[in-house]
């Protein structure tokens, strides 16, 4: 749904000449960590693939049958709908990839992402989430109610209530942005009565990242 926001996105930065970063990170197959991170801004990844276009990329140690073919590549949407919005995102590699796409080759993942300047915001679940745009009308980027770590929203829990960190609301997006888009503020209830509950058990928090659109520019629904 980010691609809903890119004509806008890019008259914003143009009215108020805001930079993007942007970033390429690569990590070899195997049992290793993908870490995403912005200084500033929050994370909208671009392409995010597995295989291997390079024979020189993560080649170390490895048999010139096992980096040859660089003609193998797969998408990998796990990493944009686990890290978009966020400011930091840290991914274990192991089965990421939807499959195989050229066995016997030793692969890497590739991400290529930028950082956007948007606001965030979190609540607990339970708790109401206040959106703000000082100058602006507010334009949801992402939102996600469920559980993506085991430390936010996590004092006074058991470590059984945060353990799922791959609790994702299939449909927080969309109430979200009717309830907030083009208002210069808003608030949203975090709670299983407003979005759908997709990990019972798990103490859950919602996550949302936004614009502030400058006057003047027309808001797509």
């Amino acid at each position: 749904m980010f691609s809903l926001s890119v004509l806008l996105l890019t008259l914003m930065l143009l009215n108020s000449r805001l930079l993007i970063s942007a970033e390429t990170v690569v990590t070899c197959e195997g049992p290793f960590v993908q870490r995403l991170s912005c200084e500033t801004g929050v994370i909208s990844v671009q392409s995010a693939t597995f295989g291997r276009t390079s024979s020189q990329i993560c080649s170390v140690g490895r048999p010139p049958s096992e980096t040859s073919n660089t003609h193998c590549s797969v998408d990998v949407p796990a990493v944009s709908k686990r890290c978009n919005g966020l400011r930091e995102c840290e991914i274990n590699t192991q089965g990421l990839a939807p499959g195989d796409p050229c066995a016997g080759t030793y692969k890497y993942y590739t991400t290529n992402y930028i950082c956007i300047p948007a606001e965030t915001s979190v609540t607990c679940q339970g708790g109401y989430s206040y959106l703000k745009c000082e100058n602006g009308k507010i334009q949801i980027n992402t939102a996600n109610y469920g559980r993506t770590d085991k430390t936010t929203c996590s004092e006074g829990h058991p470590p059984s209530d945060l353990q799922n960190t791959n609790c994702y609301s299939p449909n927080a997006l969309a109430p979200v942005s009717k309830s907030c888009n083009g208002k210069e503020s808003c608030e949203v209830f975090a709670t299983r009565f407003f979005f759908t509950d997709p990990c019972v058990g798990t103490y859950k928090y919602l996550a949302i990242s936004y614009f502030c659109l400058p006057s003047g520019i027309r808001l797509i629904h």
